[in-house]
């Protein structure tokens, strides 16, 4: 164990891409691990379930030195009928929190790429402390529930702020706020 602070280390840029290797997909649901049922304990043992084998992975991936380090945040997306997409499952690891705007990137690319998918509606069921987010990226109510125990909203996504991009695999870079 280092007594370095390695939060000084920490890259002021991220790759915003849809997970097309191993090491993402597995850092991926490591996080979703730690985020869903370790942290806020809202599944025990783990979160996967039948919507994984049909979503695609969206990850956020931390630099050092230029180099691909870790997934750092994720998000999953399926069409659930033919033009209706789900978000599900964003999570961003509690030291990147603070960062910068991964979260929003993340929920950029997620409605973008399935925009560029025929998308004509865009969905999620968001914990109610991440409504205001929702909200400041252009999201509607459109109303409560409770799931696993915990508050959310059906959000839905103001389509015409989310350009579609065909290519989430090639994705983008992301600087983190100063």
């Amino acid at each position: 164990m280092s007594a370095l602070d390695h939060s000084a280390f920490i890259s002021p840029e991220f790759l915003i891409r849809a997970a097309t290797r191993v090491w993402e997909m597995t850092g991926a649901a490591r996080l979703r691990q730690r985020v869903f049922v370790e942290e806020q304990r809202i599944f025990t043992g783990h979160d996967r379930d039948a919507i994984d084998q049909q979503a695609l992975t969206l990850v956020a991936i931390s630099t050092l030195a230029g180099e691909e380090a870790e997934v750092v945040g994720t998000v999953r997306i399926h069409e659930s009928a033919q033009g209706i997409w789900w978000g599900s499952r964003l999570a961003v690891a509690a030291e990147y929190r603070r960062v910068g705007r991964l979260g929003a990137e993340l929920i950029r690319l997620a409605v973008s790429t399935a925009n560029g998918r025929g998308c004509v509606e865009f969905n999620a069921h968001v914990q109610e402390q991440n409504e205001a987010l929702f909200r400041r990226l252009h999201w509607q109510r459109q109303g409560a529930l409770d799931l696993h125990g915990v508050a959310h909203v059906h959000m839905q996504a103001s389509l015409p702020h989310y350009p579609a991009f065909p290519e989430p695999a090639i994705g983008w870079t992301a600087r983190a706020r100063r």
